[in-house]
């Protein structure tokens, strides 16, 4: 099933440990609409702007997923609204920059990035309906510390 142009629901619900694990990682419509919107709206500029494939690392996650992972129970990625993903060649800060400027998004994470290490870490990317309802809140987490990204 297609969710967008460029992506499609079994990329974004695909999960290694899900399958190492037998965990059933299978969104209901609500979740799989949250996903639909997600990538139009999030994904769909950043793969059109930088015209490479974006494969995300990790997009929906059911509840049993989320727990394995050691993610918190509030986490976007249980309702479908959340995405995380590298750009291929393409440094992680000027990535979320980019989209900082140019997406409409609910929070905005440059996780793990290293400032020596281009491509360190990943962008976590969040989108929430109706549009008018997202934070925009942007921030980068090195595994310890929350600061503002700007």
């Amino acid at each position: 099933m297609r969710l967008s142009y460029n992506f499609s629901l079994w990329e974004m619900t695909k999960s290694q440990t899900a399958d190492r694990l037998g965990i059933n990682n299978e969104p209901d419509e609500a979740q799989t609409e949250n996903l639909r919107l997600l990538c139009k709206h999030g994904l769909e500029p950043v793969r059109k702007h930088y015209s490479v494939p974006i494969r995300p690392s990790s997009g929906f996650r059911s509840a049993a997923l989320n727990e394995a992972l050691g993610s918190g129970p509030n986490s976007q990625h249980t309702k479908g609204q959340a995405a995380d993903f590298e750009v291929p060649w393409v440094d992680n800060m000027a990535l979320a920059l980019w989209i900082m400027d140019n997406v409409v998004y609910d929070q905005l994470i440059l996780e793990y990035y290293k400032e020596d290490v281009p491509n360190s870490g990943w962008i976590h990317l969040s989108y929430i309906d109706p549009p008018s309802k997202n934070r925009r809140q942007s921030k980068i987490f090195d595994g310890k510390v929350w600061k503002k990204l700007d």
